[in-house]
């Protein structure tokens, strides 16, 4: 029987060794919302020089986007983060997530497409983060409860192994993360959506 890995004790390992060296290394980290980007910038900010990157194609419709996009800003603009936190908003397109979901319409909710969903936007975060000389890279993905972080790690190594950039090991829901980030989404009266972002986790009757 396979033992399931702890991921907070891996990543309290990387911070202990980060914390051990005089610089601090840059973090690009991959992040779906304000919310679930409240407690992770809390948490890491102390450690790390941190880019957010808001790569999200499978967001929609565009309003949706935009708005959890301008909450990500104000939040960055009104928490008081140790260090300064810059942020990277891409033009919005859904094309990326439609040629991956093809075919996978039907899959149900953690099925094979939010597999592909997940790899999309890590891989987009990693060929930033080597493009713009990253030490590390993550996503804020694994606060969520309702995200795998085993599935999400394991992309996360499997596509920087051959890469200057370090993956980040996170499952950030640990610790009370998600609490906390509610939390804080409480204090800065965050916008807080009830899908992930795409059409096929939208309520119907919406």
């Amino acid at each position: 029987m396979m033992i399931k890995q702890n991921y907070q004790v891996l990543l309290e390992k990387q911070l202990a060794e980060i914390k051990s060296n005089s610089k601090k290394p840059s973090l690009l980290l991959h992040a779906c919302c304000a919310p679930c980007s409240s407690y992770v910038l809390e948490y890491l900010c102390e450690h790390f020089d941190i880019t957010v990157f808001f790569y999200n194609p499978n967001i929609s419709p565009i309003e949706e986007y935009t708005t959890r996009a301008d909450e990500l800003i104000r939040l960055i603009k009104e928490m008081p983060l140790k260090n300064k936190v810059s942020v990277i908003i891409p033009e919005y397109s859904s094309i990326p997530f439609e040629q991956i979901a093809k075919g996978k319409e039907k899959d149900e909710e953690r099925g094979n497409r939010c597999t592909d969903c997940y790899r999309l936007r890590l891989k987009k975060t990693l060929e930033l983060a080597e493009e713009m000389g990253f030490d590390y890279f993550t996503t804020t993905l694994s606060i969520s409860p309702y995200k795998d972080a085993e599935r999400l790690n394991n992309i996360g190594l499997d596509i920087s192994k051959e890469s200057k950039a370090t993956w980040l090991y996170s499952d950030f829901k640990k610790k009370n993360g998600y609490k906390r980030s509610i939390e804080l989404s409480n204090q800065y009266n965050l916008y807080r959506q009830n899908y992930c972002g795409c059409i096929y986790s939208k309520p119907i009757d919406q």
